[in-house]
């Protein structure tokens, strides 16, 4: 899998400014016609997946996300944890106002 030859996601650019504060990861540019061309080019299931990755030289590329789960695998069930009820003491009251 690791000789795998990247497919670059032809229609879509990302770039991280410096100057943008912290919480802005990033901005993703799409060129519309090429990029409707290859999200059906490579859609499966009505979806694509692409990776945005930082190359050697620092600049940031998009790319389309190959792996494929192996066959009969299914995704694994995640069961929500039983939340612990909390439970507050009944507030005195003195018939005085709080404030």
């Amino acid at each position: 899998m690791a000789n795998e030859e990247k497919i670059f996601a032809d229609g879509f650019s990302f770039k991280r400014s410096e100057k943008a504060p912290e919480f802005v990861v990033g901005r993703l540019s799409l060129k519309v016609d090429d990029a409707v061309l290859f999200l059906k080019e490579h859609q499966r299931n009505g979806w694509v997946n692409l990776n945005v990755k930082t190359a050697r030289s620092g600049n940031h590329y998009v790319e389309l996300d190959t792996y494929e789960s192996p066959a009969g695998a299914r995704p694994t069930e995640v069961k929500a944890k039983p939340q612990a009820k909390v439970v507050l003491p009944e507030p005195e009251d003195d018939g005085e106002l709080p404030f």
